[in-house]
């Protein structure tokens, strides 16, 4: 196991693939592709989301409170084995600022974790640290595994700033059954056809160059949750199938 921490600040654009094939030209000059993006490709990220039987959890993100966190199991690949590694993973949110904590286990060990409430063994600090921060939550919200999203994306970084880093999404694919990373990607499109989202990650100010290419690309940022927006159309399905019953009725 080992755990990772983040902080930083992350704004996000939806573009169009006309937007996108001007703008990966342009970041090539300031910017590298990510290991994982070899030979020019993207990579493949699938998570399942936590939340409670009332959808407390993203009930409250969207209403743009000054502090939030969510639970969510990620993995970079589908898993075929209990002993593949996945990341478990608590990101808040405080005033704009993001942390996410994350642990590496094994499929294994997270499942057993989630649903039994087993905290693996570790003899690591950290580790130690961020299952007990993860094992209070679960003890104080009554989560289950509600969500699954998964998707492709390119991502980037400074060539002179490691820390500032952009990230393309796209074929965004939902789905509230058969909630287990092993059963594969598939899904309800999240986005319209031929439509990507952009997230900039950043600590401190955005490069002027990227601000400029933004404006020359008549690219502007905007609030967008993939789970928040999941959410809402859900509820929105919802709301329409009771309207239905009751024309019936």
């Amino acid at each position: 196991m080992s755990i990772k921490t983040f902080k930083r600040y992350e704004k996000k654009y939806l573009i169009s693939i006309e937007q996108y094939n001007k703008l990966i030209p342009r970041l090539l000059k300031y910017m590298e592709l990510d290991k994982h993006c070899k030979h020019n490709e993207n990579y493949s990220i699938y998570n399942i989301y936590y939340d409670t039987e009332n959808s407390d959890v993203i009930s409250h993100s969207i209403s743009h409170p000054y502090y939030k966190e969510k639970l969510r199991l990620r993995s970079y690949g589908i898993p075929d084995s209990p002993n593949d590694r996945v990341f478990l993973e608590l990101k808040k949110k405080i005033d704009g600022i993001v942390s996410k904590r994350r642990a590496k286990l094994t499929l294994e060990e997270a499942y057993k974790f989630l649903e039994f409430g087993e905290k693996p063994v570790s003899d690591e600090y950290h580790n130690k640290q961020v299952l007990s921060e993860i094992e209070y939550y679960l003890r104080n919200n009554p989560v289950h595994p509600t969500v699954y999203i998964g998707y492709k994306r390119t991502a980037l970084f400074g060539k002179e700033n490691k820390d500032f880093r952009v990230t393309l999404d796209s074929k965004i694919l939902t789905r509230r059954n058969i909630l287990r990373l092993e059963e594969g990607y598939f899904g309800e499109d999240l986005l319209e056809r031929d439509q990507y989202l952009m997230e900039v990650k950043i600590i401190g100010a955005m490069p002027i160059w990227f601000t400029k290419l933004l404006l020359e690309l008549s690219i502007y940022s905007t609030h967008f949750s993939k789970y928040g927006t999941e959410y809402k159309r859900h509820f929105l399905k919802i709301q329409n199938n009771d309207i239905r019953r009751e024309k019936i009725c």
